[in-house]
């Protein structure tokens, strides 16, 4: 396992994305067309949409490339999964692109686990915290597969589940 990247990032609109093309891109509602999850909008080629609890602020966020599929931390409390293959070199990237950290992935077939703690601590008027709001996606080479919704605990999860089920399949 590689850790690629781990600090804090600073989040608008409760968004950041994983992008491997400037020419790649969509609309928030493109990103999750056909899902079931709605943390991890993958239905764009090549682009990862990512939903935060926090609307505007510091959350803690780490990058993890392994060889194989990792083990589930019992600590998450909201964990999505969904294929991803980049289009070229491959960055997590700030809203409207204010900052961009470069991943350093293979042009391969990917599954993308995507975990989150703490999605509710806004909502429930806890101060921002990027200790106890926090977030880890991890890589590792899988063929293609559905996305699918493994741990499901926050009322912000539930909400963006529910708007990604509403978003029409890509064309």
């Amino acid at each position: 396992m590689r850790v690629v990247f781990q600090d804090t990032v600073w989040v608008h609109y409760g968004q950041l994305s994983v992008e491997s093309d400037v020419e790649i891109g969509g609309e928030m509602g493109e990103c999750f067309g056909g899902q079931r999850n709605g943390l991890l909008g993958a239905a764009v080629p090549g682009a990862l949409f990512l939903m935060t609890g926090l609307h505007t602020g510091e959350v803690g966020f780490t990058v993890e490339l392994h060889d194989t599929e990792p083990p589930l931390g019992q600590e998450w409390e909201d964990v999505v999964e969904a294929s991803f293959r980049p289009a070229g070199e491959a960055a997590l990237v700030g809203w409207a692109g204010e900052w961009s950290e470069d991943l350093d992935l293979a042009e391969t077939d990917y599954r993308v686990r995507y975990c989150g703690l703490g999605m509710d601590r806004e909502n429930a008027g806890e101060p921002e915290d990027p200790e106890l709001e926090r977030y880890l996606l991890q890589f590792w080479p899988a063929p293609p597969a559905p996305d699918a919704v493994v741990r499901k605990t926050s009322a912000q999860a539930d909400y963006w589940h529910e708007y990604a089920r509403k978003q029409p399949p890509p064309r």
